[in-house]
């Protein structure tokens, strides 16, 4: 530890989360998990929520600090019960990760209207009620971060993900109007829009020859870890990222400048 910041000896000061609270959604995950890791790494203490119950043991893994929450991110009373749960308990929230997301894949003109509507409630409605509970909180106290993940699919069309691409574009669009609103009020709001990241589950979706065709259409020739998808989170929740309102980072090796 240092003696001046408490923090662990050469840690960078500006990624530095001790005295923060942050919010994260789809913590069970893959993605999730990594996210947890690193916040908590830098000092945060995390209130992960989940709908998979396995949340619970992922926040007792990670120390006394940290609490897991299980919950439906398509049922507004429990967000907002969730929320205010976590305000009671660790007395204030600084940052929200939305990071839970879905995504089913059909034509366009086959699309079930019920996956249509709940890739949207899910990826879309739910991050927006997370934010705006989440912002009461952290406008009160003149602080706070809003990360978002967005994707790749925001921006390009690709086959397949009528419902997903329309849940991801609204996302940056929701994060814009959040900086431009709550900026002046000390919360900035930002996206990150991810390739494919090799989660677990990615490996099977992404496995043999459509895996060996998707890399290659990536310039640096991979998809995107976990990891790297929670550094750039962790930049973004930071003092480091003070002057970053409304930006969508993207972390797609260069898949998108194509």
């Amino acid at each position: 530890m240092t003696e001046e910041s408490g923090a662990p000896a050469g840690a960078l000061l500006p990624f530095d989360l001790h005295g923060k609270v942050a919010i994260v959604t789809g913590a069970a995950g893959g993605i999730g998990s990594a996210l947890c890791h690193r916040f908590a790494e830098a000092g945060a203490r995390i209130a992960l929520f989940d709908r998979n119950p396995a949340v619970i043991a992922a926040a007792e893994a990670l120390g006394t600090a940290h609490q897991g929450f299980v919950g439906d991110v398509t049922d507004e009373a429990s967000i907002i019960s969730q929320v205010e749960a976590v305000a009671a308990a660790f007395g204030q929230i600084d940052i929200l990760v939305n990071n839970a997301g879905i995504g089913t894949l059909h034509p366009a003109e086959v699309k079930p209207t019920a996956d249509f509507d709940l890739t949207i409630a899910v990826n879309l409605r739910a991050p927006f009620l997370y934010a705006r509970e989440a912002a009461r909180h952290m406008l009160a106290r003149g602080y706070g971060r809003v990360v978002t993940i967005a994707s790749q699919a925001a921006v390009i069309g690709i086959e397949g993900h009528v419902a997903y691409s329309a849940s991801k574009a609204g996302l940056i669009g929701m994060t814009n109007c959040m900086a431009l609103e709550w900026g002046p009020r000390g919360v900035t709001a930002n996206c990150i829009s991810p390739t494919v990241v090799e989660t677990e589950m990615a490996k099977i979706g992404w496995a043999g020859e459509k895996g060996v065709r998707a890399r290659a259409e990536i310039p640096t020739r991979r998809f995107a870890q976990p990891d790297e998808i929670a550094l750039a989170a962790l930049y973004l929740a930071s003092d480091a990222a003070a002057m970053v309102n409304g930006a969508n980072l993207m972390v797609d090796g260069g898949y998108t400048i194509r």
